[in-house]
């Protein structure tokens, strides 16, 4: 399952998307306007199809304000199908870009497709469950609100979460995240991972476990 953004001045576009992505088992929400936008929206979505021309802020724009921040596909779907408008679209970031009127199945095929291909390693925005990644604001959210974690804390996470499922020891947490220059012990691995945990708990999520005799793992079944 996904979480889709779907933006389009249309009723009946939003309708039919909404309708048929959710078919597929994917959450979808669908706005009317791109200047509703926001960027906790952005945030919770693992793809964005937009439509081009409506009124105030228009697809292209929203892709421009959008792009640079977070990685997940953006499709277009639109009647603006000259070949300078395609190209402005993709190179403004779009991954696709579907003509309208369009045929629901190959809009399904295609999302589809982008979705498996985000499997690479984020850039930007990482999603396990329920904790989202910011990797270059370097903050971490539990459904759009913000976990306060330490510089150590969060670093901790964002290492374990992008191995997610693989044991590390303390030592090597130690490493990865302080470097061998770092002033603290690898012991104090253990306590920011007490740290964690209590923010994590507060929030009723327990993703971070232990491997006895070993170390630590971002739980697989977090992963999202």
């Amino acid at each position: 399952m996904a979480r889709i953004l779907a933006v389009d001045d249309d009723a009946d576009v939003c309708s039919l998307l909404k309708r048929a992505l959710e078919k597929d088992g994917h959450k979808v929400v669908t706005l009317m306007r791109a200047d509703e936008v926001r960027e906790s929206l952005c945030r919770w979505a693992d793809c964005v199809i937009l439509d081009v021309m409506m009124p105030g802020e228009d697809g292209f724009s929203l892709c421009r304000r959008i792009r640079d921040r977070f990685d997940c596909p953006i499709l277009f779907l639109t009647a603006k199908t000259e070949e300078e408008a395609v190209i402005k679209g993709l190179g403004l970031g779009a991954d696709d870009y579907l003509a309208k009127p369009f045929r629901i199945g190959e809009l399904r095929a295609r999302v589809s497709a982008h979705l498996r291909r985000e499997g690479r390693t984020p850039r930007n925005r990482m999603v396990c469950g329920r904790v989202t990644f910011d990797l270059q604001e370097k903050a971490a959210y539990v459904e759009e609100k913000p976990l306060k974690l330490t510089k150590g804390e969060y670093e901790i996470c964002e290492f374990l979460a992008l191995h997610g499922g693989q044991t590390f020891s303390r030592e090597q947490i130690y490493e990865a995240v302080f470097g061998y220059d770092g002033e603290a012990e690898d012991s104090a691995v253990t306590e920011h991972i007490k740290n964690i945990r209590a923010k994590l708990r507060s929030v009723g999520i327990s993703p971070v476990e232990t491997v006895w005799g070993i170390g630590y793992k971002w739980k697989k079944e977090s992963m999202g």
